[in-house]
């Protein structure tokens, strides 16, 4: 069965060392990071199915966009596939919190697998809102990445309606049928800022462009943002924590550079920090994406630490507790009773 590639952390960490500079050596913690309620609620899923059904449990894409988290489900038997047609008939089968078009829910009921359906709530949102415009003839401006898997649910709900705008630069090329009928929406996870450029773009063009009804932005992607701001400022390096495929994660490193920072960078594990990052930097901030479990921004800080990097303060610039229920399939264990872990987000864990 073909494997989603991922990376492994490196066996054996070369120490970082403890150089003078000049200045008091801290840490800036930014808070909110890391799992936000929908990541959490999908990964439960998983683990849930998987002691629920029993292993193998498929999962069609990552469940989120993040190397570890996907190596660990692997290691407690989840079987991580590219599309539906590559999972045994009658199998259950996982889609991620990313979500999936009406095309692949089909195809999954044509193999006549068990679907769980993981898609983030606020995702599921964007979908609804794509078919209700869809059906009123509107033209929707979908705002991201061409070929993200979120990008690609929601514009297979409405196909013929929609057109993905990538950046800025395409708000100046893009063609509408009738500009008096468009409406924007946009990938949950997106930059806040470069988004509002493109969506001032489009009005520009489109005087009529109808906005969303609620803002598409996620709630966390918006407050990892903010915070990375405020840190940023006062930091000589940032590293976020992250995979290369988590577009939060990758938009903080951009947002942490126009927001102050003199350098930013991802890394998936400790290891991967180097020792010339430290050169000069008296001020180091650490932030993480919102797929990011926290033990992986701890080995950080432990690795910071060995450095001289041992005061670290939290930045806070918002508090947490929204709570997603989990699918309707793993709301209760085996013995029919309401499970108490049926509620994904960080409280519940």
């Amino acid at each position: 069965m073909p494997q989603i590639p991922r990376a492994r952390r490196a066996e054996t960490r070369v120490r970082l060392q403890d150089i003078p500079v000049d200045g008091h050596k801290r840490v800036l913690l930014a808070a909110p990071r890391g799992y936000c309620a929908g990541v959490d609620r999908a990964v439960v899923a998983v683990e849930k199915a998987l002691q629920r059904y029993g292993a193998p449990v498929y999962v069609r894409k990552q469940i989120v966009h993040n190397i570890h988290v996907v190596t660990e489900l692997e290691e407690q038997g989840a079987i991580f596939v590219d599309e539906v047609d590559e999972i045994p008939e009658g199998s259950h089968v996982v889609f991620s919190a990313h979500g999936v078009s009406p095309m692949v829910v089909s195809a999954a009921e044509d193999r006549h697998l068990h679907a769980i359906d993981a898609t983030c709530p606020l995702v599921t949102k964007v979908h609804r809102e794509a078919v209700r415009f869809a059906r009123d003839d509107f033209e929707i401006l979908l705002i991201g990445h061409d070929g993200h898997e979120e990008v690609e649910g929601t514009a297979g709900e409405a196909p013929e309606h929609v057109t993905v705008v990538n950046s800025p630069a395409e708000a100046d090329t893009v063609v509408v049928r009738d500009p008096s009928k468009v409406v924007w929406l946009s990938q949950t996870t997106l930059s806040v800022d470069e988004t509002m450029e493109t969506v001032n773009r489009l009005r520009t063009r489109f005087p009529e462009l109808q906005d969303p009804p609620s803002d598409d932005i996620c709630y966390a992607t918006q407050n990892r943002q903010v915070a990375i701001k405020k840190v940023a400022r006062d930091a000589d390096l940032v590293i976020v924590v992250g995979s290369a495929n988590s577009s939060n994660s990758v938009r903080l490193v951009e947002v942490a550079r126009e927001y102050g920072a003199k350098a930013a960078y991802r890394v998936d594990y400790a290891d991967e920090v180097r020792q010339e990052w430290l050169e000069g930097v008296a001020t180091v901030g650490v932030t993480s994406g919102a797929s990011v479990p926290e033990v992986l921004v701890q080995e950080v800080l432990e690795a910071l630490a060995e450095a001289g990097y041992g005061d670290v303060e939290e930045v806070r610039t918002a508090e947490e507790d929204l709570m997603f229920s989990l699918p309707k399939e793993l709301r209760q264990d085996v013995s029919g009773q309401r499970d108490d872990r049926a509620l994904g987000g960080r409280n519940a864990r």
